[in-house]
């Protein structure tokens, strides 16, 4: 059996930049741990598995696949960037021709949809919810040693910790910070965390002014250290930060490494209607958050195309 394979660099422009992940379009049903021993070989933070779900189906002409995402170590629930990595594949690649499509996942269903030289991603959106010190303390302990705290949530719906550092830290701390992330696998005792938020408020004056949160985000359980940017973080983070600053528009940065990618979010709680746009690698991007959803809107995609 022959399986497509796709390298997409997800929220950038150029090759080799922003969050790559792997697509593959699967004509048949491929067996359980194919996908896992695909997705280690690929060794990247996602591997996606396009599926049809009916014999008919066809990778140009259908509306509706079923999706599945993989890490080296196991399978996840959600993944933003390598659900707009898939979806770029079938639009630009296979030349779909639909105005939306539908992927049946394990998050329930996701749709994306092509607005001009964009594709529009909906997304669920995660509440979260006060947190135990007592319970993580050995785990916040790993992240970041002695630095103080401000607040602590988690996610239930994504099983992730969202650790907000002290507001009069700068955003130099915040790149600056060595994590151990492989640490967190022994220190984390609960066994309800499979991922973990370091965010902090911005400034509204200052080199950086502008920025109203930064972030950065871990999963060694999943077998990915750091990850560059990912979807299901900032669905956790934009409701967060939302509630917060009681604020409707806001730009946040994620940052990896010395790298950071900007999102300016904008979301009226009215309305159960949503659009954004996630741009280009460290440029400016829309994002609107409504109610319980919001969407990821994915620009000027760089794809390799391997057997």
């Amino acid at each position: 059996m022959q399986i497509p394979v796709f390298t997409v660099d997800a929220f950038t422009n150029r090759p080799f930049f922003g969050n790559p992940a792997a697509v593959c379009l699967l004509e048949n049903d491929l067996d359980e741990d194919l996908h896992q021993k695909i997705a280690m070989e690929m060794k990247l933070s996602e591997t996606a598995f396009i599926r049809k779900l009916h014999p008919e189906d066809d990778f140009a002409r259908s509306s509706c696949f079923g999706l599945r995402w993989f890490t080296p170590a196991n399978e996840v629930p959600l993944c933003g960037h390598a659900t707009l990595a898939a979806a770029a594949v079938l639009f630009l690649v296979q030349k779909n021709k639909n105005s939306v499509l539908t992927f049946v996942t394990l998050s329930g269903e996701l749709r994306a949809r092509q607005v001009e030289d964009h594709i529009v991603l909906d997304l669920p959106l995660y509440l979260t919810y006060p947190q135990v010190l007592q319970e993580v303390e050995e785990l916040i302990k790993a992240a970041v040693g002695d630095m103080v705290v401000q607040d602590l949530r988690y996610s239930p719906g994504t099983k992730k910790l969202l650790v907000r550092l002290s507001d009069a830290y700068e955003r130099s701390v915040l790149e600056e910070l060595q994590v151990s992330a492989q640490c967190f696998l022994s220190a984390e005792k609960t066994g309800k965390v499979k991922g973990l938020i370091l965010t902090l408020k911005g400034n509204s004056s200052g080199k950086h002014k502008g920025y109203d949160f930064y972030s950065r985000y871990f999963a060694p359980w999943y077998g990915v250290l750091e990850d560059p940017v990912t979807g299901s973080a900032h669905a956790v983070l934009s409701s967060y930060w939302s509630e917060q600053l009681g604020k409707k528009e806001m730009l946040g940065g994620h940052i990896y490494f010395l790298y950071i990618f900007s999102a300016e979010v904008k979301a009226k709680n009215a309305s159960k209607e949503i659009s954004g746009l996630y741009g280009s690698y460290n440029e400016n991007a829309v994002v609107k958050y409504f109610e319980n959803r919001y969407l990821f809107l994915f620009s000027n995609p760089n794809w390799k195309k391997g057997f």
